[in-house]
């Protein structure tokens, strides 16, 4: 209760400080450990470690819709098939039905190509019908999931888990085998109904 306190008590005097100030305050000038009850101007709180080697390199990598980035490796509807009963079925169903609400559905192909999703707010958002670029499947498996152990997949076992989902998606057929070259040449059926975010943002707060 007392370390509750504290928290609560150096958050009301940051704000307050916030408040007196005559013009804005960057966050970089606020020295968090220089409140009343924390360890002293200067210093920090003592919460976490550095990330090592080992860490920084189970998240150092960007895959681009475009395919940029794709790491080397392959894997096979087959493959990906026994990986998700392992892996991902306990969250996202045997056939990736979803279980809602917490887990989303991974399976759904709007029928005759369809995009409904503006006219109907009950549509169900899937890989199907409602992912635009491919490549950008394999990124997000490779860096969320298993939720339980983000980012310990390898590169083989993604793309056969990205291939497995297309392939119950009937993006492409269950005898597929997907590597770099392979995934870039995929063609989402929702890929021209988006477009490029051009929204410019506002000026900098300093």
């Amino acid at each position: 209760m007392r370390t509750r306190l504290s928290m609560v008590t150096a958050a009301l005097v940051l704000v307050a400080a916030c408040a007196g100030d005559s013009g804005p305050a960057s966050f970089k000038a606020q020295d968090a450990g220089a409140v009343p009850g924390g360890p002293g101007a200067g210093q920090g709180y003592a919460l976490g470690r550095s990330a090592s080697a080992a860490d920084i390199a189970a998240w150092d990598h960007d895959v681009a819709g475009t395919g940029e980035g794709l790491p080397a490796g392959r894997g096979t509807v087959a493959e990906g098939e026994a990986l998700y009963a392992a892996q991902c079925a306990s969250c996202h169903g045997a056939t990736g039905e979803g279980m809602p609400p917490a887990y989303p559905a991974l399976v759904s192909r709007s029928p005759n190509g369809e995009f409904t999703f503006a006219t109907d707010p009950k549509a169900v958002k899937a890989i199907g019908n409602y992912w635009s670029h491919a490549p950008s499947l394999f990124d997000y498996i490779k860096r969320a999931m298993p939720l339980t152990a983000p980012g310990s997949l390898s590169d083989d076992q993604v793309y056969a888990l990205t291939a497995y989902l297309l392939a119950v998606n009937t993006v492409i057929p269950r005898t597929a085998t997907l590597d770099a070259a392979a995934l870039r040449a995929v063609k989402m059926p929702a890929a021209d109904r988006f477009v490029p975010d051009d929204r410019k943002g506002g000026p900098e707060v300093k």
